[in-house]
């Protein structure tokens, strides 16, 4: 059965996010988004905004790749960190702390995920564009595609939004309209796919592959993703109870929002939910 609403077709239930009822949330909301740009379900708190957390590094990466297929910066840009570039902002990689710009390692080096890097991300395009990053990636980003609850304050991890909102951000993901396809292509490809490096949660991985801003699921064991996710699959996780992710093989993206902080609840609970959408998605 079809329902229609927002100009978008959906599904009116998916078994598997039923799943999200029995967690140790408060409020939660889920929703599953075919490659086709179809909402295949949703369930739970999906109009109202949840702090992202570092969900929000997507919504500042993807404004990052307008700005770079804008001219007003390349990813061969000089940051205010010796020896680094745009490139190793968006990809971890910088060789600075993760609460501020000391520098910990030489670029390139080690993946060291940095909240004080993707600030720096956005005072180096505020400064290349003349307009602040929030308002930037407002209008070249979140108005276009229609998010109209979020707040794009906070490039590493104020922003807000409801499920609603990252709809319509999962399936420009799919079927990118602001950006060449190629740029996301390029973006959600490990960018120097060998660097090692924690990823928060779950520890050393050997490698730790990241693109321009996507956390690339790669062969990485823990994840926060499904089992039976692809190595292809793409997204980020936040520390507010938060996920998106987007699996190019199964032709799937899937969301959720929470109340309740990352963790140890979470890592146990993601990675099945993840695996029972792909599996229903598969059999379909």
């Amino acid at each position: 059965m079809w329902a229609f609403g927002d100009g978008v077709s959906y599904r009116v239930e998916v078994d598997s996010l039923k799943l999200i009822d029995s967690w140790p949330v408060t409020t939660a909301g889920a929703a599953v988004i075919g490659a086709d740009g179809n909402i295949l379900g949703q369930r739970g708190e999906v109009h109202n905004p949840f702090a992202l957390a570092s969900v929000s590094k997507l919504i500042s990466a993807y404004g990052a790749l307008i700005a770079i297929e804008e001219e007003a910066v390349t990813l061969d840009n000089p940051v205010a960190v010796t020896g680094a570039r745009v490139r190793h902002l968006l990809s971890h990689t910088s060789g600075v702390a993760f609460e501020s710009l000391t520098k910990v390692a030489e670029p390139g080096e080690r993946r060291i995920y940095s909240n004080a890097g993707f600030e720096l991300l956005a005072e180096t395009i505020t400064t290349a564009t003349d307009i602040p990053f929030a308002q930037y990636v407002h209008e070249a980003l979140t108005q276009p595609l229609g998010m109209r609850t979020i707040d794009t304050n906070g490039a590493a991890a104020g922003m807000s939004a409801s499920i609603t909102d990252l709809i319509q951000f999962a399936i420009e993901l799919q079927n990118p309209t602001l950006l060449h396809p190629s740029t996301l292509t390029a973006a959600t490809e490990p960018v120097f796919p060998t660097v090692d490096g924690v990823l928060p949660g779950f520890g050393v991985q050997r490698p730790n592959p990241w693109g321009l801003g996507f956390e690339i699921r790669g062969t990485k064991s823990p994840h926060w993703t499904g089992s039976n996710n692809s190595p292809d699959t793409f997204g980020h996780f936040g520390q507010s109870g938060t996920f998106l992710w987007v699996d190019p093989q199964a032709q799937v993206a899937v969301i959720a929002l929470t109340d309740r902080n990352f963790g140890k609840w979470a890592a146990e609970v993601w990675p099945r939910f993840s695996d029972a959408v792909l599996a229903e998605v598969a059999a379909q």
